[in-house]
Formats: structure tokens, sequence, C-alpha cells
């Protein structure tokens, strides 16, 4: 990394100087070793700067979102609050049995039907180990039905439940909700993202979009909304050829404040989509490293990381011995 520095010496030229200059004959009017100095503190105090973000807890990334979005209209942290690891029968069992679901009978008492989902497509795009989870998903849903939603502070949930060989960033997502993509993303489980896919968890990402939101766009009486969810593949055991990692359909829920409770209730959205909605899961293909190649790789990784160190001790050793033979001979 290096800086560059404009600045106006006495007689009024200018000039400019670069951490990676070295010595600075023309510009010793300043006091060089001075400059140096003062470059050499900024260059550290970047690094450890960037190390100490590199290192931040990852459920530093729920206080994020808890600044942004209040954290107990998750549903899924309720799960994770009983439960250390995602299993899908477990998870089922919450759903059905622990999640408040006042909604449907006040929209019932208001003559409104309970949204369907009326069409669900889903596709990986991209390249490599990053990949977009996209989801197209429409909704049966009239004007007037979707004011009165918009009344109640009403969102649309949907909940992707990720196999162990992928994980989504907590930051990225966090970053679409500042720009007013999402009203609140989260991720729940297992969100050490270093851990290669045979020592990690299951990982649940749980997306939030206001029914009010621009996101949405309306065809008659349905509201349609494409969401794109960025992935990442964890490294996989070491083989031959590609390990198969396969999604499920997501869990698609209304959540609302409703008028006579003032927490916050829900709705599963019924599928009303026909073959679309069941159609064969997702795969994707993840490369796994070549086992006889292993042995080769890690001495280069090896003898990279000797150089590189040696690189920089030889080049501190000289860096040091040029300032102190500097010194001298202005002293």
């Amino acid at each position: 990394m290096s800086f560059c520095f404009i600045f106006q010496i006495k007689d009024g030229a200018t000039g400019s100087v670069s951490a990676t200059d070295g010595v600075f004959p023309k510009f010793q009017v300043f006091g060089q070793w001075k400059l140096n100095f003062f470059l050499m503190k900024m260059n550290s105090v970047i690094v450890y700067g960037l190390i100490f973000l590199s290192i931040i807890d990852p459920g530093r990334h729920f206080a994020i979102s808890e600044q942004i979005y209040n954290p107990e209209k998750f549903i899924s942290k309720k799960y994770f609050e009983k439960y250390d690891t995602l299993i899908d029968s477990k998870f089922n069992s919450f759903i059905e049995n622990e999640i408040p679901y006042y909604l449907s009978e006040v929209l019932q008492e208001n003559n409104y039907a309970t949204p369907t989902t009326s069409d669900l497509h889903q596709n990986i795009v991209g390249e490599g180990s990053h990949r977009r989870l996209c989801s197209y998903l429409r909704f049966n849903m009239r004007p007037e039905f979707e004011s009165y939603l918009s009344r109640q502070s009403c969102v649309v949930v949907l909940i992707e439940r990720l196999p162990s060989g992928v994980f989504a960033d907590p930051f990225e997502l966090q970053h679409l909700v500042h720009r007013g993509v999402f009203t609140g993303a989260a991720v729940f489980g297992d969100t050490n993202l270093e851990l290669p896919s045979f020592q990690s968890n299951r990982s649940v990402v749980e997306i939030h979009m206001d029914v009010a939101s621009k996101v949405f766009s309306r065809n008659q009486d349905e509201l349609g909304v494409d969401i794109e969810v960025p992935l990442h593949a964890r490294y996989q055991p070491l083989g031959l050829g590609f390990s198969r990692v396969e999604f499920g359909r997501p869990d698609v829920f209304m959540c609302c404040s409703v008028e006579r409770n003032a927490n916050w209730s829900c709705s599963i959205m019924p599928k009303n989509c026909g073959f679309s909605c069941y159609s064969s899961r997702l795969v994707w293909d993840i490369p796994c490293g070549v086992r006889e190649h292993a042995a080769f790789v890690s001495i280069i990784t090896f003898l990279s990381a000797v150089v590189a160190v040696l690189f920089i001790v030889s080049a501190s050793v000289c860096y040091s011995d040029n300032s102190i033979s500097y010194k001298l001979k202005h002293l």
C-alpha cells in the first residue's frame, strides 16, 4: 500500500511524494526523516485497522441488524434461542406450533382472504465460488388489500434454509438493507465464514420486505418481487470432481403488527402455484480440490510465505539503515 502527498514548497512550486519512493532528496527542506516517520505510522495504523476489522466476532453482525430493524421480528431468531443447529424436522415443528398465527383471524374478520403465493421460481446465478440465489415470487393481492396491509406495517418474510456447503455473509445483507433493497435481513445458525463444509453446520437467511416498499411490482391483482441473496461456497473436502449442494424451497410468511395484539403476528402464505412451487430442487456443483495436488500446493504456499517474510524483513532493515545514516549526516 502506498500513499501520495501533494504539498507546496516555500518558493511556491508544488510537488508530490510517495511512501514507496524511499529517500526524497528534492524535498529535504521538510525534513525527510520526519515525513518518512509519519508515513510509516500511517501505514501501521491502517494495517492494524484492517486486521481489527478482519477479526470482528461474527455475532456483531446481528448488532448491526438490531440498529436497523427490531431483531424480535425475526422468526428464525426464536428458533435458534432454543436449538443450536438447524434440523428440518425441528424447524418444521417450530413453524407449525410456536409462531403466533393471529393474522389469519384478523384478516377474516375484516373480510380479507389470506394472500397466497401464485408463482415461485428460483435459480442460481453467477460463476465460481460467489453466486446469487435469485427468487421470483408473485402473490395474489388486490390493491385495496395492499393498502390495508400497509397500514398494519406488514412485511413479506422469506426464509432460506441453506445447506452446509454454502453460507451468506451478514455484512453483504446489511449493505442491501442500507440501500433499501430489504427492510430487514439476518443470518442465523453457523455464521463462522471460515469453516470448511465438513466442519460447518447449516444456517438460515431471513429476509423481510415491507409490503409498501418500491421493490414490489404490481400487475393487476398480483404483487411480484425479485430477491437476490449473495451466497458463497465453503471449502469442500478433497476429492475428485464436484460436491453437490441441494437447496430446498423457501418458507414464505406474511407478518404484521395486528390491531388486537401489539406483538408480531404472522400467517403462512399458502402456495397456489401448482408444479412451479414444487419442482425439482436447485443444485450447485462446487468443485473439490484434488488430493494428489495437496502436497504440491502446500509446499508452494509455504515457500511463498517464507519469501514474503524475508522480503519484508530485509526491506525493514534497509529502511532502518537508510534512516539512521540520513539522520547522522544531518546532525
